[in-house]
């Protein structure tokens, strides 16, 4: 590959406390190599307490946020970032804090007409009787089996399918420890997820359906070589791929992303999209979603991490202009 048209002094911030950091210093790793290939000056930044001071004193021209779950793709990060008057990669502050939470991004789905499953929160630090009552309003509510997941967190970690009511009371402990419990009817279809790149217009990347070869698509399959694989285009009719990729950008829209995000969907018997959630960090590892879908369309990793630097950069100055 060639060099970049202008070498960029670039943070490629990655890492820290959430579930999901080791995830993102991999994510982290995958951007780096890219950028170096590319012919920027790049190095790693950890996402910690000094990270105000790195990004204050290192000369950066832009921000590259390889961030996945809390402090650093719910805004916190963005913000600083915003303070600082440095570019940074993705969305904006809003955007990224509404799309890990779940139920308030729900709300925005809701009132945009775009069909996401129904469902419940439940508290955390909740005794085990006071847990199982509001989880069996949730089952009664919804129905089982029923999903339950951590309101702030990916990766599918703290997240139970539960298929009988004796299983509700572990499922609220599993997700409880990492957040506020979300509990979301089951849709029963086939599991695609779909990149957007952009904001003016939004660009839907082609339809990747996930097979996963574990009983559930979770985090040893989404991160360990052969426990999956990605199937592009999803095996759906082309106007039913169409309708999830017309869904896609919507969400991607009514949720104020610009620049990337990953748009996990249900594609139900009847040919409706549901969906589940909008990642405004997707991740950037060898075997994630995001850098095979943009290969399907042609876009290399390397310059997709080109492509959202230069993003960064534009609307920076733009947002910046008088």
């Amino acid at each position: 590959m060639g060099a970049a048209v202008s070498a960029l002094r670039v943070a490629v911030v990655c890492g820290g406390r959430s579930s999901e950091a080791e995830v993102s210093r991999t994510s982290g790793v995958q951007v780096l190599h890219a950028l170096r290939a590319r012919g920027h000056d790049a190095e790693c930044v950890e996402a910690g307490e000094d990270l105000w001071d790195a990004l204050r004193a290192g000369g950066y021209d832009v921000a590259f946020l390889a961030l996945h779950g809390r402090y650093g793709e719910d805004g916190t990060v963005q913000g600083v970032c915003e303070l600082l008057d440095i570019a940074y990669t993705g969305s904006g502050v809003l955007a990224t804090a509404l799309c890990l939470d779940k139920a308030m991004a729900k709300r925005v789905l809701v009132a945009e007409g775009i069909n996401t499953p129904p469902w419940r929160s439940v508290p955390r630090h909740l005794d085990g009787g006071t847990a199982r009552h509001h989880m069996e309003d949730a089952a009664s509510a919804l129905g089982l089996p029923m999903v339950v997941k951590p309101n702030r967190g990916g990766s599918t970690i703290g997240l139970t399918i539960v298929r009988s009511g004796a299983e509700l009371l572990d499922a609220y402990g599993a997700a409880a420890e990492h957040d506020t419990v979300l509990c979301e009817q089951f849709v029963d279809g086939l599991e695609i997820t779909i990149g957007v790149l952009g904001h003016n217009p939004p660009q839907a990347l082609p339809t990747l359906e996930i097979v996963s070869h574990r009983p559930l698509y979770d985090y040893a399959a989404k991160y360990t070589a052969g426990q999956s694989e990605h199937i592009i285009p999803a095996r759906l009719p082309e106007e039913q791929r169409q309708d999830a990729q017309r869904a896609s950008e919507r969400a991607h829209a009514a949720l104020g992303c610009r620049s990337m995000s990953r748009v996990d969907v249900i594609v139900d018997g009847g040919g409706t999209p549901w969906v589940i959630e909008v990642n405004a960090i997707p991740g950037l590892t060898a075997l994630s979603l995001l850098p095979d879908a943009a290969r399907a369309a042609g876009i290399g990793f390397e310059d997709l991490c080109e492509r959202l630097v230069r993003d960064a950069l534009q609307r920076h100055g733009e947002e910046r202009a008088p």
